[in-house]
């Protein structure tokens, strides 16, 4: 009695304000990450119809990581220094592993040590943090496992079904949920923020459905109403109402016998011959409260860190900066937090942003206000979404500020100003061979410095006007890879091609309306030529809304 009147609770809840959970997922995602990564379950999640949470707010994460830390500590100290193994001293959810569809899963995983192993790599920076949250709620260790079946621990996974990051939110739960989107940012991808959502959702369906975290999970895959409706049937129909009796999506039939396969995995490994790898049983990032935006290449560079490492921790972020509107708050490794803070409360204003707002004047045109910014006419066309070369009295650009706009009047060079620089860096020294629309702007990016460096290293001044087949010397550190043409490595002297990054996984772009090389680029850290390589293009190819592009990404 007491489950049918809690079925009919939430049937009457949901009927009356979800008439949507029933439709398709949200169209607003672009990449589909290829199998096996995007494995088994796809969610189709649907959602209850009230706002659970407000805008996850900067000193919400800041503290809620913080204390994390501090709690856990008895729990590092006195447990394995192996993920792995304090998830399977708390396994409390039956896994059913004398069920078919079980064993079958059982089968598929015990097959994939490869795959696995992935899947190792990339929770190494997010998992021990999740399990922690799931400590404090008192909630299963299982669902640090739920990622493996819902995006392959890839943040940046977008389903068929729109839905997107390690959690696979669609928008409407995710904005129902405290998740903030927009151009600059996705919440669902944001490791700290949308872990914090799927728990609260989680939390929800769990006392929805009486306690049932099959149930629950099952809703959190095909939706609340699915779910109590397969159960009334089976109440009027007098039959099973547990999980296995239900009558629910084929997806969702596979979707729960895959996290219990997986958790039998974590649980066994030895038993099915698997090895998992280690992760350490410590955290791996700190949440860094920054106060306003801030360019990510330059958070990068403050925190002695790869640009690769920046975005691996904050995918949420979805161009080449923090929204300016926040969250405020950057994850960094932990070993580099205290750098970072320090450096960055050293860093003036003036130089967290490379670019800032231009309002054009009468009589200027997109030529003079490039030449006046030390950029380049394409540049300004793409950044600004502009199909042509017409612009208006009052209209704001967005244009590079990396240093002061050229004054057309000053020399290139300044011989008392450039005294005294630094003219070497750390690593390999390299030559770079500048381009037709090639910036001191985008040279420093795309080689992991910043303008003032490049500067200095070169002898000239932020003023000065690149020319086609001007040399320019460039500082490459040990680890990292040319990632543009026309660089030469000195001690090699061969050019570099353009398919240098060793990537391992393939994924897929569709181009949304606004989208050009350029920006596409810029959000996957990757060279235009690489693009325009990979998918066969010439490099003035306008891209049109709907079409899929080939990106390789390192993992």
């Amino acid at each position: 009695m007491q489950l049918q009147r809690t079925v009919l609770t939430c049937l009457v809840t949901i009927t009356l304000s979800a008439c949507n959970f029933l439709t398709p997922r949200d169209q607003d995602s672009s990449i589909t990450a290829p199998h096996p990564d995007s494995i088994i379950g796809h969610s189709v999640k649907k959602t209850n119809t009230k706002s659970t949470s407000p805008v996850i707010s900067d000193d919400d994460i800041v503290s809620a990581v913080d204390g994390m830390a501090v709690d856990d500590k008895a729990i590092v100290e006195s447990e394995s220094d192996d993920v792995w193994q304090r998830i399977r001293q708390d396994l409390t959810i039956p896994r059913h592993t004398e069920n078919g569809s079980v064993k079958s899963k059982i089968a598929w995983y015990a097959g994939k040590q490869e795959f696995l192993d992935r899947v190792a790599d990339r929770a190494t920076p997010y998992i021990y943090h999740i399990i922690g949250e799931l400590e404090k709620r008192n909630m299963p260790l299982e669902l640090a496992l739920l990622p493996v079946v819902e995006s392959a621990y890839q943040p940046l996974a977008h389903s068929p079904s729109r839905a997107s990051g390690i959690w696979q939110f669609i928008a409407s739960t995710g904005k129902r949920y405290g998740l903030k989107q927009n151009w600059w940012y996705d919440g669902r991808r944001d490791i700290v923020a949308s872990t914090d959502a799927a728990l609260n959702y989680l939390q929800t369906l769990h006392d929805m459905f009486d306690g049932n975290w099959l149930h629950a999970l099952a809703a959190y895959n095909a939706g609340e109403l699915n779910v109590a409706r397969a159960i009334q049937r089976n109440q009027k129909a007098g039959k099973p109402t547990d999980f296995w009796s239900l009558q629910l999506p084929g997806e969702t039939r596979g979707y729960i016998p895959s996290l219990l396969a997986v958790a039998e995995i974590v649980a066994n490994p030895a038993k099915y011959k698997i090895t998992l790898k280690a992760i350490p049983n410590k955290p791996y990032f700190a949440v860094i409260k920054i106060d306003s935006q801030i360019d990510l290449a330059t958070a990068a560079r403050l925190a002695g860190v790869g640009m690769d490492q920046i975005t691996a921790l904050n995918p949420g972020f979805t161009r080449w900066a923090t929204d300016p509107d926040g969250p405020h708050h950057l994850l960094v490794p932990i070993e580099n937090a205290q750098q970072f803070e320090q450096k960055l409360a050293a860093l003036p204003a003036s130089e967290r942003m490379t670019w800032r707002q231009h309002q054009v004047k009468g009589g200027e045109t997109l030529g003079q206000i490039a030449r006046h910014y030390n950029t380049s006419v394409s540049a300004l066309k793409q950044i600004n979404h502009l199909q042509g070369n017409l612009i208006r009295v009052g209209q704001s650009l967005m244009v590079t500020a990396a240093g002061q706009p050229v004054d057309l009047d000053i020399p290139d060079t300044d011989s008392e100003k450039l005294k005294g620089l630094k003219t070497s860096g750390d690593g390999n020294k390299a030559i770079y061979t500048v381009r037709s629309g090639d910036n001191l702007w985008d040279i420093s990016r795309n080689h992991g410095a910043s303008v003032t460096q490049l500067c200095n290293w070169n002898g000239i001044s932020k003023n000065t006007i690149l020319r086609p087949g001007q040399k320019l010397t460039v500082w490459i550190k040990d680890d990292e890879n040319a990632s543009s043409e026309g660089f030469i490595p000195v001690a090699a002297n061969v050019e570099q091609t353009t398919g240098d990054v060793n990537p391992n996984q393939q994924i897929e772009y569709t181009v949304r309306e606004g989208d050009s090389l350029w920006l596409i680029s810029r959000r996957f850290n990757v060279s235009v030529a690489q693009l325009c390589q990979w998918n066969q293009i010439p490099k003035g190819r306008i891209l049109q809304p709907g079409q899929n592009l080939i990106i390789m990404m390192e993992v």
